[in-house]
């Protein structure tokens, strides 16, 4: 079985955007240089799930200043939080909600994308066909990630499938995880399973495992040339009115821009939809890392829905926008 050809990520990467424009030597207060040109340097570390989007916009954001620097790397979303809290990152990319705990240190959200977690299964599963047409339910979220009562797949599927169920949770702290915990209820540290470092290593570890069934990111589940699921993958629809079968108006998972309209207009449930944050330890300071924020937030926008996400509602966006004034 062929390996998911991630082109924009491999887990703990990190790309560093050289400046063309000569470094920062007359760089002022404003972060402007004598010719009025943007110069300067911005951090952004964190969530696996913004990561794709953010390089586009990084590498957008860099064609039109070529005089600033920009490096982002992908560690999951606690470690971008950790990371922005501590002045080690201008931005941490966060998939998740900000705890208080977080906003009483500084943390300042800023809503810049939506996506969602997917749970997703092995392609050649022997037991897939009966999986898809059941699909998955909080209750059976619960009884794998949770008590573990699902053994088999005929225990998920109501059939005499004796096949055992290999299930996969995340190792770092993540958005991934702890939002889809919150559908059913729970949190990250309460997930079983085995566990495996970064979005691309459990839909890896899924796509290898004819077993196995894992959770992620919808651009971690769908390739992105393609718009189909990545190749060893399918995605388990939601059984969302719990009668025991996906009906067609519950079939929107075999193309990347279908379930990226049903996120959109409130089909896929919020959890484990949920937006996408830029987290700073309060207000920038950084003029470039505020220029920034400023571009991803308006113009920057457009790069959303290509790329698989879905945009801001301009409330959220006028309202981060009158936080940076």
């Amino acid at each position: 079985m062929k390996g998911i050809n991630f082109k924009l990520l491999a887990a703990g990467c990190a790309f560093a955007f050289a400046s063309c424009g000569g470094g920062n030597s007359n760089q002022s207060e404003s972060g402007r240089d004598a010719n009025g040109n943007l110069v300067g340097e911005i951090t952004i570390s964190g969530a696996f799930a913004l990561y794709p989007l953010a390089v586009k916009w990084t590498q957008e954001f860099q064609q039109k200043n070529p005089g600033v620097k920009i490096d982002i790397s992908a560690g999951g979303a606690g470690k971008g939080m950790t990371d922005a809290l501590a002045g080690l990152a201008d931005f941490g990319m966060v998939s998740r909600e900000l705890a208080q705990s977080e906003i009483d240190k500084g943390g300042l959200g800023f809503a810049v994308a939506k996506d969602a977690v997917v749970t997703t299964l092995n392609a050649e599963n022997p037991d897939v066909e009966d999986i898809l047409r059941t699909g998955i339910t909080k209750e059976k979220a619960t009884k794998l990630w949770i008590t573990q009562e699902i053994k088999t797949w005929g225990d998920f599927t109501g059939t005499q499938s004796q096949n055992a169920v290999h299930v996969y949770n995340r190792s770092d702290a993540c958005g991934a995880a702890e939002t889809f915990a919150l559908w059913f209820g729970k949190k990250q540290e309460d997930l079983n399973g085995t566990s495996i470092f970064g979005d691309p290593g459990v839909a890896k570890a899924v796509q290898d495992d004819k077993l196995g069934i894992g959770f992620n990111n919808v651009g971690y589940a769908y390739d992105e040339t393609t718009g189909k699921p990545h190749t060893g993958l399918v995605v388990v629809p939601i059984d969302l009115n719990n009668d025991g079968q996906i009906s067609d108006d519950e079939k929107f998972y075999e193309q990347k821009d279908s379930i990226v309209a049903a996120i959109a207009d409130g089909r896929y449930p919020s959890p484990p939809a949920r937006d996408l944050y830029l987290v700073s330890k309060g207000v920038p300071q950084n003029p470039a890392a505020k220029e920034f924020l400023i571009y991803v937030l308006t113009e920057g926008q457009k790069l959303n829905l290509e790329s698989g996400y879905t945009g801001i509602a301009p409330q959220k966006i006028q309202k981060s926008l009158d936080m940076l004034k």
